[in-house]
């Protein structure tokens, strides 16, 4: 146990710092660049929207099921099939908080490798969906489709890096550290090596794995830094860190439905190869982990304690992700008196933030809608007007989500 606890602190200690900075710098884009600008650069059926489309999801904070109703609402908002195929798979795979996390654990080679596969991989799905995939709606972005947030901007970055992301991934995160954790105390040294004499059968193994689950871009990073220490070829690890956040069964559904089956099979069959084919890159060229000063700290079962910088990041980011994480969980008990104007209805399919806001962004088109509030964790959706609930479902269901019917525990 002692050595669990030692591990689990040793990891934290190196992640935290990055992680910190990374949360930072997505809440500066998240408030500063406007939501109009994606949206501008990928409404035309060309290859240059699909370059788009990856290099602007590519630093985006935004995992598998969070980029599903945003590359929806992109959808709706006329960007080409190919644009939102290059989005959906390249955006999960990386962010700007999960490119520093793995500098910080797996070193500056993985670092500069996982954009690098998300950019080609979502350029090369985007194209394959504009050459095979027939896009009939495609057209210009029109002035109305971004809500503007209002208030100081810097308590909304403040707000967004710090509570609302932590509230996204925060417990994602935790699971990923833990497992690195356990995995660095319970599984055998040289596990692995089993299948060292065939690294494709690693890579394999890792891919029934990890894509039918949901794995966190950045809560992947200690698990694959334990694997790897545990005779996961590093080629495989890459696999992980591409083909686990970039999908999961929740999301394959929802895409199947919202786009079409074609899309669906080349948006798999895409993610799949080339995080392969990457792999076995990674492999053929012998790119392992170059580890920073820390790096043995890290993942090492007598690992010491981080030093007083670390220490202290470690400490805020521990405080950020129980006050979050808590107030996720208390909301689920709130129950605010019913507004007699508003009407609440059971919506399945939300997990985050952006789930609410996509959520809430699909009803303001809809005729007698005058507010409309959505929680994640309670699963409701609160209407405020005379709208008809049928013209309410077809919002909520067209934006990708499950719409159940008027809530009776309100």
């Amino acid at each position: 146990m002692n050595g669990f606890f030692r591990s689990l602190l040793a990891v934290t200690g190196e992640m935290s710092p990055y992680l910190l900075l990374g949360f930072l710098i997505a809440g500066i884009l998240h408030v500063f660049v406007p939501g109009r600008f994606y949206s501008k650069y990928l409404s035309r059926n060309n290859r240059l929207s699909v370059l788009y489309a990856a290099l602007l999801g590519i630093p985006l904070p935004l995992c598998s099921c969070g980029v599903i109703p945003t590359a929806i609402g992109l959808r709706n908002e006329k960007a080409s099939k190919g644009a939102v195929a290059s989005f959906l798979i390249a955006t999960p795979q990386t962010g700007i908080d999960s490119i520093l996390a793995t500098f910080s654990v797996l070193g500056l080679g993985f670092a500069i490798i996982r954009p690098v596969a998300a950019l080609v991989t979502g350029v090369c799905g985007g194209l394959l969906v504009n050459r095979f995939v027939r896009d009939d709606a495609s057209g210009e972005v029109t002035e109305d489709s971004c809500r503007v947030e209002t208030g100081n901007k810097v308590w909304r970055v403040l707000r967004y890096a710090y509570f609302d992301m932590i509230q996204n991934i925060g417990l994602r995160l935790v699971i990923g550290l833990l497992v690195a954790a356990l995995i660095q105390v319970l599984v055998p040294d040289e596990f692995f090596l089993h299948f060292g004499s065939n690294p494709l059968l690693q890579m394999l193994v890792i891919l029934i794995v990890a894509v039918p689950m949901y794995i966190c871009s950045t809560g992947s990073i200690p698990v694959a830094a334990a694997l790897i220490l545990k005779g996961l070829s590093p080629g495989a690890a890459l696999v992980m860190l591409m083909a686990g956040p970039a999908v999961n069964l929740a999301s394959i559904l929802v895409v199947r439905k919202s786009l079409g089956s074609r899309f669906t099979v080349i948006y798999l069959l895409v993610i799949v190869g080339f995080s392969i084919l990457f792999g076995l890159l990674v492999n053929a060229f012998g790119i392992n982990i170059a580890p920073m000063a820390g790096q043995d700290a890290c993942c090492a079962s007598e690992a010491a304690v981080p030093g007083p910088f670390k220490l202290v990041c470690t400490i805020l980011l521990t405080l950020f992700i129980v006050f979050a994480l808590s107030m996720k969980f208390f909301s689920r008990f709130t129950h605010k008196e019913a507004d007699p104007d508003s009407a609440v209805y059971t919506v399945e399919g939300m997990h985050c933030s952006h789930c609410e806001a996509a959520v809430v962004r699909a009803l303001e088109s809809v005729e007698g809608v005058e507010s409309a509030k959505a929680s994640a964790p309670r699963k409701t959706l609160t209407v405020k007007g005379t709208a008809a609930e049928a013209d309410i479902r077809a919002a909520v269901e067209k934006a990708g989500y499950t719409f159940k019917g008027k809530n009776t525990n309100k």
